[in-house]
């Protein structure tokens, strides 16, 4: 078949391979991602890694080959266009539930699910669309493309659901037969996510747009996964006029058969985990919870404040259960000398620690990778070509961050990372990382704030011109994420929770100074209508960023049971 590419089952080509392709970073070009080193065969298990899974009368496979069949040169992000696929190559009895679409600026690296009827033929759960309606044609319109675009949208049969939407170069209908609706029970809705194509990037626009889908409910016990086809939309509603509204699949009948066991979990952090620089003018270093806890951690009750408790190594101590209620809170040791050596951390000593957990009706893995600091260090802000320090703005005790990879369940492979950023983050797909010893990923812990980012260098939490300041860079003081590890979490696989899991309160005291006199005592140093600026601006910072208290810890996260906070 002609313009026939794959998004990553080519042989794996050298790290400066990978990175030429980086910087062509164009789909016109038919540039495809490749992981560094080719993948390991995992280690046997029951449902995981073997290709499909079964929603319980509709078995899902995931096909990341791809034909190109139409690409636009402007538009979308970074103006680049996009370039629109028919997937190939699927497996023997599967069909079709939709094309794929992704923007020009990153190479290659995409899936869609295909399903296979298994149910009862007198109530199938795929049908021939009974008919197609024309949702958007290029033809008259100024886009730059080699020949017209047009998107279809299968109209189903009662009781069934379109999953895709389909693509032509020519004003001819598509054929019945080329994709299939899904019945209604293994559908639920969706919504959009991430921007692909358009004149502009705005989900409320009435401009034509074309975004990735994603569920309306998210999170580990929610039963529903897009298919990876794309959405169009424009000022008549998701996919337009009055064509029919695109779903996601959900499984009827959950098995967590597919999920990674623990030697599959181990080769899965061997392969991927993270190594993470700290840098090199860090002075707070994370440590494991239990060194925190050896070296003078102190619980607090309220009304007792004179009386604080020395922590046990394991927690078990620490009151379990219950909300966040102020009635307990965790200080650094009482006397200085300690507490200014707590403070610093232990490199040596800190744990990853993972929560394993199953995500979009479990046809991913999720790796949540949490990290303790016991401080927080000052944070320091650009205003104009100024860097202000902060002074004890942004300091608190107690900080955790984390970084989650997220693993197809069908194959074993990384999709995504989510990278935490303060209160929020960011998903970054593969094509958009470095990476170190075969398919090790490198992240990089910002100085004093310890937020997570994908390169090194100068990132602002604000904009260019007025932000927080968040530097990171190499140094020789690296976390290596596989070599000390601990699995804190994972129902599905009854794995014991250490007691300090459970602990509900804060993590750290809430601050002993004025943060508006603080505010106010760096805003004199700025002049003119810089002052107004950067006030303005920190009123728009959370708390966790200015350091007015501790953190709750991983559990007490909305991300631990449902969907990573996206910036």
């Amino acid at each position: 078949m002609d313009n026939c590419i794959s998004s990553n089952d080519s042989p794996s080509p050298k790290n400066d391979e990978v990175n030429n392709v980086k910087e062509e970073n164009t789909l016109t070009k038919d540039t495809t991602f490749n992981f560094p080193a080719p993948l390991p065969n995992w280690p046997q298990g029951d449902g995981f890694a073997t290709g499909t899974i079964d929603f319980g009368g509709l078995v899902i496979a995931e096909v990341t080959n791809f034909s190109k069949v139409w690409a636009t040169y402007d538009g979308g992000p970074d103006n680049e266009g996009a370039t629109f696929f028919e997937p190939i190559g699927l497996p023997e009895g599967f069909f079709l539930l939709g094309y794929y679409a992704q923007s020009n600026n990153r190479p290659l690296f995409g899936r869609v699910l295909v399903g296979k009827d298994t149910s009862n033929p007198a109530n199938p759960a795929l049908r021939w669309p009974v008919d197609y309606a024309l949702v958007w044609s290029s033809k008259s319109l100024k886009v730059k493309e080699d020949s017209p675009g047009y998107i279809w949208a299968p109209i189903p049969k009662d009781g069934y659901q379109a999953v895709g939407l389909v693509i032509t170069n020519t004003p001819e209908k598509p054929p019945l037969e080329k994709v299939r609706c899904v019945r209604s029970d293994f559908t639920t809705l969706c919504e959009p996510d991430e921007w692909i194509w358009g004149r502009q990037g705005d989900v409320d626009s009435d401009e034509f747009n074309i975004f990735e889908a994603r569920p309306v409910r998210k999170g580990k016990q929610a039963s529903a996964v897009s298919a990876g086809t794309f959405l169009a939309k424009s000022g008549g509603g998701t996919t337009g006029g009055d064509t029919p509204l695109l779903v996601c699949l959900k499984y009827v009948k959950k098995n967590s058969t597919y999920m990674p066991n623990l030697k599959q979990l181990e080769a899965l952090i061997n392969t991927y985990s993270p190594k993470i620089y700290n840098h090199p003018k860090e002075k707070y270093f994370p440590s494991s919870v239990e060194w925190f806890f050896q070296n003078g951690a102190l619980l607090y009750k309220k009304g007792d404040e004179s009386n604080p408790t020395p922590i046990d190594p394991s927690g078990l101590n620490l009151p379990q259960g219950g909300s966040n209620d102020g009635e307990y809170w965790i200080d650094l040791p009482r006397d200085k000398d300690k507490r200014e050596r707590v403070q610093k951390g232990d490199l040596d000593s800190a744990y990853a620690y993972y929560h394993i957990k199953p995500m979009l009706a479990g046809t991913y893995t999720d790796l949540a990778i949490w990290l303790f600091y016991p401080f927080n260090g000052p944070s320091s802000a650009k205003v104009g070509f100024l860097s202000i320090p902060l002074g004890v703005i942004g300091e608190h005790v107690g900080d955790w961050e984390h970084i989650t990879l997220r693993i197809s369940n069908f194959n074993g492979m990384l999709r995504e990372v989510y990278f935490s950023q303060h209160a929020e983050g960011q998903w970054l797909y593969p094509p958009d990382l470095e990476y170190s010893d075969g398919n090790r990923i490198v992240a990089y812990a910002s100085l004093h704030g310890h937020a997570c980012y994908a390169k090194p260098g100068d990132v602002f939490q604000g904009s260019n011109y007025i932000g927080i300041r968040n530097d990171t860079d190499k140094s020789d003081k690296v976390l290596d994420t596989a070599k000390g590890f601990k699995i804190i979490s994972a129902d599905y696989l009854g794995v014991t929770e250490p007691p300090w899991l459970n602990y509900a309160r804060k993590w750290g005291p809430q601050i002993a100074y004025n943060i508006n006199d603080e505010i106010h005592r760096v805003a004199k140093l700025l002049p003119g209508n810089l002052k107004d600026k950067f006030l303005n601006f920190t009123k728009s910072l959370p708390a966790e960023l200015l350091g007015e208290q501790g953190p709750n810890g991983p559990k007490m996260k909305r991300s631990w049971d449902g969907e990573e906070s996206k910036l």
